[in-house]
């Protein structure tokens, strides 16, 4: 199959919702709206390059006007799937959609999982609850360094985490540690194991970017196996590779938050010739939405948003960029979870149609299809292309 472009870059703003789902309310996220909540506490957002692709058309953001002639085309992606996390929103972009939630543990993880992980790891447990990571990092940090046992916690989402400073548990034996817990949780369905490593000391700790997911790997094919198996490029960048297991690509370029993100995507838009770059700049969600910081997620929005100014004049003729999100994590309510919410839907490219508004897309398998379709891949199994509303007829 040929394809209609040369090259995708789809960026995933980690959390970055556009207001309440239909059933925000379900999931206790009435009222959650990332983006607008933050630049109304912020009295407006200086957006100008997401506003000219047509981020006010789609929302109403203080700050972000809509644009009278769109330079991009616009729309909101709504979440099919059953759940609110990273796993299942980036899954769902690729094609997949999750019909059983992942199993969650508010109350900690039973005697069942935590005895042959304490027996195969050789070290105790800490912990063992819903929590904050930063938060019970400081409350159990000093206990951790004396004891050697792991910090073992989890969230709103279907995650084992564990935390460990990097002077106690070297980064990689926590590594090791993660691979037998993910072995260890595989029959439970857990989404994630994720490596929380710290440093410094009591009341001063601080994580590092040394941290590491551990997926369940894809139950099917997502776009990612789409393109690669059509010959092309299939480019994971930031936490893509752990999101998805590292099934469907071509190669893994590891960052170190979003600035590192934004620079290695600029530098692959000089290298991959053809195929899809996959980016996920995670530090809206894990250091300014989980950590309710509105006023760190308005600047890391805005120098998203000056890089994206620079990065558009990169894009050569059969290129197309996709901005959107995996869920909501809004800073300004009192939860600090992911929020059930629409996600945006920007899209832009040499060549490709301008101001189109393309609605809210009833699943955000419309992303991957179109990207699939766009790129001469086979087609994923859910979602429907909107490749056709953006082409020049």
């Amino acid at each position: 199959m040929s394809g209609k472009l040369s090259r995708v870059f789809l960026i995933v703003l980690d959390s970055a919702g556009v207001g309440g789902a239909p059933d925000a309310a379900a999931y206790g996220d009435e009222g959650s709206d990332t983006i607008g909540n933050i630049a109304r506490v912020r009295g407006g957002l200086t957006l100008p390059q997401m506003g000219i692709l047509g981020l006010g058309n789609l929302h109403r953001i203080e700050g972000v006007p809509p644009c009278p002639n769109p330079r991009g085309c616009y729309g909101r992606l709504q979440e099919q799937s059953v759940g609110k996390d990273t796993t299942t929103g980036h899954w769902e972009l690729g094609g997949l959609l999750i019909e059983d939630p992942f199993p969650t543990f508010p109350d900690g993880f039973p005697e069942e999982i935590l005895a042959p992980f304490r027996e195969r790891t050789g070290r105790g447990v800490l912990g063992n609850k819903a929590a904050s990571g930063t938060v019970i990092i400081e409350e159990l940090g000093e206990q951790h360094q004396q004891s050697g046992d792991l910090i073992v916690y989890t969230s709103a989402d279907s995650v084992f985490q564990i935390a460990a400073h990097e002077e106690v548990v070297p980064v990689p034996e926590l590594y090791q540690i993660c691979e037998t817990a993910r072995e260890i949780l595989d029959p439970y369905r857990v989404g994630r194991v994720i490596a929380r490593p710290f440093v410094g000391e009591p009341g001063a700790y601080q994580r590092t970017y040394n941290r590491n997911d551990y997926s369940l790997k894809p139950f099917g094919p997502t776009v990612l196996d789409r393109v690669r198996d059509a010959g092309l490029e299939s480019v994971g960048v930031g936490k893509i590779e752990a999101i998805f297991a590292g099934q469907g690509l071509t190669r893994s370029v590891h960052t170190e938050g979003n600035d590192d993100g934004m620079q290695k995507t600029m530098e692959l838009a000089d290298e991959v010739e053809q195929g899809l770059i996959f980016v996920n700049l995670v530090d809206f969600d894990m250091l300014w939405g989980h950590r309710n910081n509105p006023e760190g997620y308005a600047e890391g929005l805005q120098r998203f948003d000056l890089w994206l100014h620079l990065f558009i004049k990169r894009l050569r003729p059969g290129d197309m960029v996709a901005l959107t999100a995996d869920h909501g994590c809004d800073p300004t309510t009192e939860s600090t979870d992911h929020s059930r919410e629409h996600v945006p839907l920007i899209v832009h490219g040499p060549g490709l149609k301008q101001g189109v508004d393309l609605g809210t897309r009833q699943s955000f398998a419309d992303l991957g299809q179109t990207v699939a379709e766009a790129l001469g891949a086979e087609p994923v199994s859910h979602g429907e292309s909107f490749l056709g509303q953006i082409l020049p007829s």
